[in-house]
Order: structure tokens, then sequence, then C-alpha cells
């Protein structure tokens, strides 16, 4: 597909606190256009398109592979496996080289995760927060079941997505790969891992082809180091191909954006920039009215995750979106864990204390801090009964004017980051000034 660019005004400059949030309202969009689009096929009874769909998805089955951890609570009604409880899906991106893959990236032994995130859900469906895990992050891994039988011998400290490697055995089996990192997330969380998701980086290509591309601002030119690969995007509004896209996705070498840090960190922010981006180009088209459009992108998805029991059966997967239809925007939350530099190596990074706090919500189905329900003033003793009429206050000043539905910023303070947090915004960073949007 061919690529244009053109010369686009500057933006102000984002940080990757604002990459991190994602626009929220927009990804609860794509979540009702897809649950829509789910449901519309089981509601025409189309058999054949139903097979389709699940021959397209690999099952991966381990539930006697995951070993220590806290306990999953079983589901209340086989028929419907989601249904009231939390949960807590594990979502792990894959470089395995397969042959797909390998013309991608090239060849290379193993398997490793690329990207890993928790997305939990709350048990009364008004909550979604997902916890994105650094793959350099140096952590404690428990044993592991493998392939021959043997167990693995645990490490006090490792890169956290070698345990995917560490999984497989030297034999590229996925399904003890994803076990490994399941029970090393479990181990280091307290987080019982409900679900699970394995996607193959090919995946990416399919879906941004399907959708005819995705459209970047690139504040400078991006240019990969030669020796890792061939990326190269001018400044400016550009459209990235499939293969553009993973090659963007991927690249951790060269000049622009942050890519002459190497760091993994300014990658996640890269990659959420994009996902941005990819959602807004996906609300950009009717894909409801365009069914073959639609059906790409559904098979492109389908076509590159390996997911377990549950998530891999349509009819379930429809249901579960369906119950995640009235979950306000500002209730999906992004959250990377705190990190610093491990004293033993500047170029991994291990966990602060402060991600203690996220686990802990995460493991009891909390929301994370300022999305707390309000306060029912039938639970204060000292409330008024409610037939009783309250005497005028002329004392009382005027309440905030609410803001926009629309989730606009009007009414916002510019010196706080959100509306009525009243947190200052942070200083820029070298990293804040790097980062892709939409221009103009």
């Amino acid at each position: 597909m061919p690529s244009t660019s053109k010369p686009s005004a500057q933006r102000p400059a984002v940080g990757p606190h604002h990459a991190r949030r994602l626009a929220t309202h927009r990804v609860a969009r794509v979540v009702g256009m897809v649950l829509t689009a789910g449901l519309s096929f089981v509601a025409v009874g189309a058999g054949a398109v139903y097979l389709d769909l699940k021959s397209q998805i690999t099952v991966s089955d381990v539930s006697d592979l995951v070993v220590g951890g806290p306990a999953v609570e079983p589901p209340k009604d086989p028929d419907d496996p989601f249904a009231g409880r939390a949960l807590n899906i594990l979502v792990m991106g894959t470089d395995y080289r397969d042959a797909e893959n390998a013309a991608i990236a090239g060849e290379e032994p193993g398997m490793r995760s690329d990207t890993t995130f928790v997305a939990h859900v709350s048990g009364d469906r008004t909550r979604m927060e997902v916890v994105s895990i650094p793959r350099d992050s140096l952590v404690a891994l428990p044993a592991c079941k493998l392939p021959d039988g043997s167990m693995s011998s645990p490490r006090r400290s490792a890169m956290f997505n070698s345990a995917f490697e560490t999984g497989s055995g030297g034999v590229d089996d996925i399904d003890h790969a994803a076990a490994c990192t399941i029970n090393a997330v479990q181990e280091l969380t307290g987080v019982p891992i409900t679900n699970h998701v394995v996607v193959k980086m090919t995946g990416v290509i399919g879906v941004v082809d399907a959708i005819d591309g995705v459209t970047m601002c690139f504040p400078e030119p991006v240019k990969e180091n030669p020796r890792y690969g061939n990326l190269d995007l001018p400044a400016g509004e550009y459209t990235l191909s499939g293969r553009e896209s993973i090659d963007f996705l991927r690249a951790r070498h060269g000049t622009g954006m942050g890519l002459d840090m190497g760091s993994d960190l300014t990658r996640i922010a890269r990659q959420q920039a994009f996902i941005d981006s990819m959602i807004r180009e996906i609300l950009g088209k009717n894909l409801i009215t365009n069914s073959p459009q639609l059906y790409g992108v559904i098979q492109a998805v389908l076509s590159s995750i390996s997911a377990d029991p549950s998530i891999a059966d349509p009819t379930a997967l429809a249901g579960l979106a369906f119950s995640l239809r009235n979950i306000s925007p500002s209730e999906v939350v992004f959250t990377q864990i705190p990190v610093v530099p491990a004293p033993s190596d500047p170029n991994r990074v291990v966990w602060t204390s402060e991600a203690d706090a996220i686990w802990e919500r995460i493991a009891t189905d909390q929301p994370a801090p300022g999305h707390e329900a309000p306060a029912d003033p039938r639970d204060d003793a000292t409330a008024p009964d409610a037939g009783a009429e309250q005497p005028a206050d002329d004392t009382a000043e005027p309440a905030d004017p609410a803001p926009p539905a629309d989730g606009g910023t009007e009414g916002t303070d510019p010196g706080t980051t959100d509306p009525g947090t009243g947190e200052p915004a942070p200083e820029p960073t070298p990293t804040e000034t790097l980062l892709p949007g939409v221009c103009g």
C-alpha cells in the first residue's frame, strides 16, 4: 500500500503520561464497535462464519501447567465463564520466529515475550485498568513446568521477558511459555490470572493493512540503525503500512523519538501513541457498514492469537464484550509499573515499592486512585432524613461547572494534567517532545 507524507503544523509537546491514557473515550468506543460486530454475527445465526472465526484461534490450555501463585476462582456458570467475577487477562506479545515472523524479523532461535500487560476488568463491569510490565524488569522468577516434564530452576534476578523463553523449554512450546509467564506474574504480583492471550507480531500487519494503514504525525524523522532494520520515516503526517507499523513498534535503535536512548520504556510510549493513532483510524471508518473490511479486521486479529479456551470461544467472547458495554470511558485507565534503573545494570529496571499498591488494588478488585465510587450519603449517620426540608445556605459558594460531556477541556485549569485533579503538570522530559500524534 503506498504511503504519503506532507508537511504539518507542529503540535504542542505531550508527555508519555498522556500517551498512556490513550484517550479512553476512543478506547471504549472501539470496544463497543467490536462487540456490536461480534454480536451481529451471532444474531444472524451465521454458523459458517462462526466456525470460520473459531478456526482462526489457536486454543492454549495451560490449566495443568501453572504452579503456585494465588488461587483462581472458578467460573460460577460453566456456560458463561466470565459471569459475576473480576477478570485479570494477561496479554503477551511474542517475537517467536515461526515462518511468518521470521520473514519480518529474521531467523533467531527461541521465543520471548515482547510486550506484556494485565487487563483487569472489575467484577461489576464498571471499570477497566491495563497495567504494562516492562520487559527489561529484573525480577525473581519462580520454577516452571517444562515440556519434558521437568522443572526449571528458580532465578533470583532475571529479565522478566525471559520467563516466556524459559517455559518454552528450547522446543518452542507456546503453552508452556505462556504458563511460565503466568506463573511468574502471579508469584510477583499476587494477582490471580483468570485468562491469557498470546499475540504474534504478524497480527499487527494484518490489522493495519485491513484498515488501509495508520496515519501518524511525526515531529521529527525516525530512522532505524541499519544494523537492526530499514525503518525510515519522514517528519510530518505519514500513513504507515502494516509492515512499517510492526517495524516502528519493534524499533529500539536509531534516531528520532527516543530511539537514540535504546530504551524499552521509550518504546512503550511510542507503542501506546501508535495504538492511539490506530484507534483514531478505526473510528474514522464506518466498519459496521463495511462487512468485508470488518470481517478482514476480525480475521486478522483472531488468526494472530493463541488464547485460553474461554477467550478462544467466539460466543463467550461476544458475551464478555456485551458485558463491557456500559463501562464509562473515564473508567478505562492505563498504568505503567513505576521503575528505577537497576543497581546491578543501568540498562535494566527494577520495580519500586509503589508497584505493590497497584497490584494490591488489582488483586482485590479496587479502583485506581481518583476513580473511587462516590460515597452514598445514606451511609452517613449525620445525613438528614430524605424527606426533611433543608434551609438555604446563602454563604455557599457556587459549584464548579460540570466538565463537558464530550470529555473536552473546557473549564480545565491549564496548570493541571486532568480536569479536577489539581495536580501540577510535570516538567517536560526529553522524551515528552518526541512522541508522534495526529497532525493539525
